[in-house]
């Protein structure tokens, strides 16, 4: 084994030391009654490592622990993790907390969420969301399981071809609070067809008075709504990309595919090629 393999295995195991020392620190904290020792402890840490924490203290504390956290990083924590342990929490949590949590999901994650819980469940979530959020979660529960469709996400940033640099990229910074991923960048038409894709490099390095048109790259590797969830996997890996565009039978882009949302799906992939 060579010194940066010795190096990449030694801060891998370093990191998981760090994660089972934040576990029994946090749930001894919490059996103490020190809540806020125990907020200090998690706010330095990571959102996917703080879900591995509350995810893995016994039932009666993991509530407990998720009320500790701010607002906004609550609901990229619960984003994290297990749907078991989310349905557990949903079932612990105030009804106005779990609304909240629910309403200011992704769709794609949300979605994701809804297909772990009971119809009954669902119907009365999906009631209770703002018609935005109600709107686009039914759109995607529309989509037959485990294809594109419903793995997507409806936060992007679309530009147009005629739009300056400087626009689009005035655009860019508007919307990207709202917005899963910013590095790619795609292009449509007046009615929504995929004309075009840059990265967000090419957007901050171009002449600002430059069009999208002249920037943009016009062969764009996309999906459609109905492709099976593996073939997705297989695209992402085979192109290296951060996402892929989701079209519909009219070639309108509808949605964006993220490596994220693939993580799994890529990991079964994996365990069936070892067999």
């Amino acid at each position: 084994m060579n010194e940066n393999n010795l190096e990449t295995v030694t801060s891998l195991s370093s990191d998981l030391s760090k994660r089972e020392n934040i576990t029994i620190q946090l749930e001894e904290l919490l059996i103490a009654g020190n809540y806020d020792e125990a907020k200090l402890l998690l706010e330095p840490s990571q959102p996917v490592d703080i879900a591995d924490a509350i995810g893995s203290l016994p039932l009666i504390l993991q509530a407990l622990a998720f009320r500790l956290l701010k607002k906004n990083e609550a609901i990229e924590v619960y984003e994290y993790l297990d749907p078991v342990v989310q349905q557990t929490l949903l079932e612990r949590l105030r009804s106005g907390e779990v609304l909240e949590i629910v309403e200011k999901m992704s769709p794609d994650d949300r979605v994701q969420l809804f297909d772990e819980l009971p119809a009954k469940v669902v119907r009365k979530f999906l009631s209770a969301l703002s018609p935005g959020e109600r709107k686009v979660t039914a759109e995607l529960l529309g989509y037959e399981p485990e294809t594109a469709g419903r793995l997507m996400t409806t936060e992007f940033i679309d530009l147009k071809e005629m739009q300056t640099a400087a626009e689009a990229l005035s655009l860019v910074r508007k919307r990207a609070p709202f917005t899963e991923t910013i590095y790619s960048l795609y292009v449509t038409d007046k009615e929504r067809h995929l004309t075009g894709i840059l990265s967000l490099r090419d957007l901050v390095t171009a002449d600002p008075s430059k069009p999208i048109g002249d920037v943009m790259t016009r062969d764009v590797v996309n999906i459609s709504t109905n492709t099976n969830q593996e073939e997705v996997a297989r695209a992402i890996q085979r192109y290296d990309f951060l996402a892929l565009p989701v079209v519909d039978k009219e070639k309108r882009l509808v949605g964006i595919v993220t490596v994220d949302d693939l993580i799994d799906v890529i990991e079964q992939e994996a365990t069936r090629d070892i067999y």
